[in-house]
């Protein structure tokens, strides 16, 4: 399964950036934004249809 993570501006919350990632990779990003107090969010990515 992959996620997309969203990085969050640190005023309004709206998202800044984003970044699709396997499930293997969420634990990984999660530490890292919390080692800095980054806010992120977390959500299954959209797939395409084939």
């Amino acid at each position: 399964m992959r996620f997309e993570i969203l990085r969050l501006d640190d005023i309004d919350g709206t998202p800044v950036d984003s970044t699709v990632v396997d499930a293997a990779s969420v634990n990984r990003i999660v530490q890292q934004a919390a080692s800095i107090g980054q806010r992120i969010w977390i959500r299954p990515a959209e797939t395409s249809a084939s």
